[in-house]
Formats: C-alpha cells, sequence, structure tokens
C-alpha cells in the first residue's frame, strides 16, 4: 500500500471514530467520578468492549489497567489494510481515547503500553491514571 493511501485510509478511520465520539459524548453527558465509573463508562458503555474480553488487571482510587481481547475494529482494520497496529492506534485510536477521557474528567491521563498490543501480545494493555 503507498504512503499516501495509508494516511488517507488512517483519517478516514479517525473521522469516524471521532464522529461516534462526538455522538457517544453529546447523548450521554456524564462524568466519571471515580475509577469504576471510567470502566464501566469508558470501557463497556463507549468502546462497548464486552466484560468477558476485558481483564481488568488493577483498579485503585486513581489507577485503572486493562488488559482488551475483544473482536477490535481497529485491529481488525490495521490487519486487513497491512498497516502496523502500532501506527494505527497511535494515530487512530489514542487521541479519541484520550479526547473522551478528558471529557469524563479532566483529571485522568490515558496511556497504551505499545509493548502489550495485539497483534504481537495476546491483549492490548491501557493505563487510566487519575493525576488529582
Amino acid at each position: 500500500m503507498s504512503v499516501l493511501k495509508e494516511k488517507a485510509m488512517i483519517l478516514f478511520a479517525k473521522i469516524i471514530f471521532y464522529i461516534d465520539a462526538f455522538l457517544w459524548l453529546f447523548t450521554k453527558r456524564r462524568k466519571a467520578e471515580t475509577m469504576k465509573d471510567v470502566l464501566e463508562l469508558f470501557y463497556y458503555d463507549f468502546l462497548r468492549i464486552d466484560k468477558k474480553d476485558l481483564e481488568v488487571v488493577r483498579l485503585t482510587d486513581n489507577l485503572l489497567i486493562t488488559r482488551a481481547r475483544n473482536p477490535c475494529p481497529i485491529l481488525k482494520t490495521a490487519m486487513r489494510l497491512g498497516i502496523d497496529t502500532r501506527v494505527m492506534c497511535r494515530e487512530v485510536s489514542e487521541p479519541i481515547c484520550k479526547f473522551v477521557l478528558l471529557r469524563l474528567n479532566p483529571a485522568l491521563i490515558f496511556y497504551r503500553n505499545y509493548s502489550h498490543i495485539r497483534p504481537y501480545t495476546d491483549s492490548c494493555e491501557e493505563i487510566i491514571i487519575k493525576a488529582y
């Protein structure tokens, strides 16, 4: 795939995901006060990850670490197009995840562990910290 075509596909995926995020935020208008709220609102409601597909590695008052094994549309798209998932997730998913989380609670900081991401491992690990 040419670089231009790859960039166009990434941009298209990003636009679709942003539209989904805007619509979700518009209809939900909720705030995440606790990390359990973050788990429920962000993972189960916004990302629509089934509880059986999400391992909660750690959940405290200001830390949430998860490992997802869900059927991920971004993973599927990246693999179908031959784009490295680390690139696709960094360009498409990560900015939108940060955008949604900041609207749920401005104190939330999102990290994706790019050394623990599919298809290179069995799950995708994410870390959310409540800064204050």
